[in-house]
């Protein structure tokens, strides 16, 4: 594999396939290409499949590679209600059984690592290496500006409960969430209780659980996810590793994706 210092090799002669599958009724799309040992990518809050296209791109040179677009992402079907990481990591484990994937290596970039952590967790025979990327998990101490946020957050639901005003209650609590709320909050439309119930999942009991060896990828710059909650990552893992891109942020494979199309393929192998 020749990389050079500005830029991946990727070859134009490999070719992929983009596909549904059903999994417990709900449609996922995916692609998949290239061949050899399987990698699956999971990408992070707010993005789907094609988040991780370069680096899907280069991956099929060596490896199987699938990406998808996970539930309520892309083209992929809604969840049924609120999901936690647990039923992500369930989904995937159907995605395996659907595919035949017997094992296969992990790269999971921040929401994605949530349901990597689960999986690698519960489910160790399915899991031969895993890269977090920028991965979420870890609770952040709350500040009293937090606190006060979500008091005025949960004050709005009572009081513009849209059962007893109606369309001016659903602007009420609309008005609410943009003063309050975070970006990805405001954004997540339908897939706000999901958001709701995964950022309050403290994954850290989980992590000692973890067999397969990882890798932690962190960008210097990461501000969603701070190199503290990488080396939380890193004393808590049995075996893993901490690589810092310098100059990049929370999108460190994008930002410096060289450098970690370098570190991945040889923290993988052939």
């Amino acid at each position: 594999m020749k990389l050079t210092a500005t830029r991946c090799k990727i070859s134009t002669l490999q070719l992929s396939e983009k596909m549904n599958v059903e999994i417990d009724g709900l449609n996922v799309f995916y692609e998949v290409g290239g061949s050899g040992a399987s990698v699956v990518l999971l990408h992070g809050w707010g993005g789907n499949s094609e988040s991780f296209k370069p680096v899907f791109d280069y991956l099929i040179n060596n490896y199987k590679t699938y990406t998808l677009d996970l539930p309520g992402f892309g083209n992929s079907d809604l969840p049924p209600c609120p999901w936690g990481a647990d039923d992500y990591a369930r989904l995937i484990l159907g995605f395996f059984e659907k595919l035949q994937i017997d094992k296969a290596n992990i790269i999971a970039h921040s929401f994605g690592g949530r349901i990597a952590i689960v999986l690698a967790a519960e489910q160790p025979e399915k899991v031969e290496k895993l890269v977090l990327v920028g991965s979420a998990g870890i609770i952040p101490r709350r500040t009293v500006k937090y606190h006060v946020r979500v008091s005025i957050a949960k004050m709005g639901k009572l009081l513009f409960a849209p059962q007893l005003f109606g369309t001016f209650g659903v602007r009420g609590r609309n008005a609410i969430s943009r003063l309050v709320g975070s970006k990805d909050y405001q954004d997540a439309g339908e897939l706000r209780g999901t958001f709701v119930k995964v950022v309050n999942e403290d994954l850290k009991p989980r992590l000692p659980k973890i067999r397969a060896s990882t890798l932690l990828v962190w960008g210097e710059k990461d501000t969603a996810t701070p190199i503290s909650h990488a080396k939380i990552m890193e004393k808590e893992i049995e075996d893993a590793g901490l690589v810092v891109l310098q100059n990049a942020g929370h999108f460190s494979y994008l930002d410096n994706f060289p450098q970690f199309c370098r570190i991945v393929s040889r923290f993988l192998g052939k």
